[in-house]
Parts: C-alpha cells; structure tokens; sequence
C-alpha cells in the first residue's frame, strides 16, 4: 500500500500565514506541525511501504525542508511538485492524486489524506476496517443533531454495515448527521476509475467528488470513528481551536 498526502492547496482562508507557506507545515505545538501529525499516523499502518507527499512550486522547497529533518522515518517519504503556482492553475485534489500515480508508477492500493486535516483516531482502525470490507472506503463521523452545523459538511447515508448509499456535499437539508472526511482508501483495481472520472471531464478539486462518483457504480463502506476527533484547520479560528485542544497531547 502507498500513501498519497494531498498537500498543494494554497489555503487562501489563512492568508496572510499561508501566502508564502504551506498549511501543512504550521505547527500546532512547538516543534510538531499539521503534517507531522499525520505522518505518526501513517507510521503506524504497516501496510503502507511509502509515502508521497504532493505539493505544488511555491511551497515545494519547504517541503523538501521538512523531508531533510525526517530522513530517519521509517518510511520513504518522496516529494513532488505538481508545477502548479497558484489556485488558478491547480490541478485539484484528484488531479493530484493523478499526479502521483503517473509519476510514480503506482501499481498498488493507496490511501489518500488530505493532510491540512488534524486527527487523533486511530487511522489503524480505517485500514482494518477496508481489509474486512475489501472495498474502497472513506472516513465519517456522527455530529449532534445540528442541522445547521452540518450543512457545512459532506454528508453521507449509510446502511446498517457501512455501504454508501448517498453521498451529498454541503446539502441544504442534510439526510443524516453523518460527515465525512477527506481521507479514504482505494484498491489497487479501481485507480483505473480516478484515470477515467478525470478524461470524463469531471471536477479535479475537492477528493470527495470521486467517492461521490465512485459509490454509485462500485460498492462504497464508510468507516465512523467514534473515539477521537477530526478537524478540518481551514480558518484562523480552528488553527487557534486545534492549537489549544492538541497543547496537552503528545
């Protein structure tokens, strides 16, 4: 198994923080970044035998920073530049995802993070759960009954073993509390199916158009954690929400 960190957003929403540097690097507590924390993540799951870290021109060099400071990890780390200078000319996150399997010649099941989100569940517990299922499978939560809260979200209904039977991005009248995250696991014979939702023409940006694609044509399990929390550090107020949540943890 391959990991793919998504990593070349340019997090416009924290601008002036982000202009010149990336999300991912900004540390929640001293000497521990957003991506490192994804990263002790991924070192726990022994399926995964590298890692790829995605980003685009202008914050490549201080990615290839961070990868100098981590070459004793215990797995490969690689980084790559996807060219791209600006929101204008992204290539989105599926676009992405794209990127890597060209140039890396990835030939295997890979599990994809959107890693500009922090998590202290057990990702462990998502690769368990796809081996058990022998699907592709994304990462969900259960909220309070906060409908206004969760129009927000990507929300999904589920059946009573975790099929997907709808996925709906930021719907004005959410069918459940269940939303999803940006984190999912694909076997190696559907990469085929991100190749062809992208010559479809369809949408490269935000990943979870492909499962949303994906679910109606393939057999689609979420994964709810129901033991830790998941954030999405996308404004000035969660950046300072996590910074304070993630002090007292190690």
């Amino acid at each position: 198994m391959k990991c793919i960190l998504l990593c070349a957003g340019y997090a416009t929403r924290l601008f002036p923080i982000t202009e010149n540097f990336p999300k991912h690097l900004l540390e929640i507590k001293e000497g521990k970044t957003i991506l490192d924390y994804n990263l002790e993540q991924v070192n726990t799951i022994e399926e995964v035998d590298a890692v790829y870290i995605v980003t685009n021109h202008r914050y490549y060099e201080h990615f290839v920073k961070w990868q100098q400071d981590h070459l004793d990890n215990p797995k490969p780390i690689t980084v790559l530049d996807d060219g791209t200078t600006s929101n204008d000319d992204r290539l989105g996150a599926i676009g992405d995802m794209q990127f890597v399997i060209n140039e890396m010649n990835i030939d295997d099941d890979i599990l994809v993070i959107a890693a500009d989100n922090l998590y202290d569940y057990a990702l462990k517990g998502v690769i368990d759960f796809y081996k058990e299922k022998k699907a592709p499978t994304l990462v969900a939560d259960q909220l309070c009954d906060d409908y206004e809260y969760l129009k927000q979200f990507a929300i999904a209904t589920l059946s009573s073993d975790g099929k997907v039977l709808e996925l709906a991005e930021k719907p004005e009248q959410p069918a459940t509390n269940i939303r999803v995250w940006a984190t999912y696991v694909y076997p190696r014979e559907m990469l085929k199916e991100i190749k062809t939702y992208l010559k479809e023409g369809n949408n490269p940006d935000s990943p979870g158009r492909l499962p949303a694609y994906l679910y109606k044509k393939i057999p689609f399990y979420a994964y709810c954690f129901t033991d830790g929390v998941c954030y999405d550090v996308g404004t000035h107020g969660a950046l300072k929400e996590v910074r304070e949540l993630f002090q007292t943890k190690k």
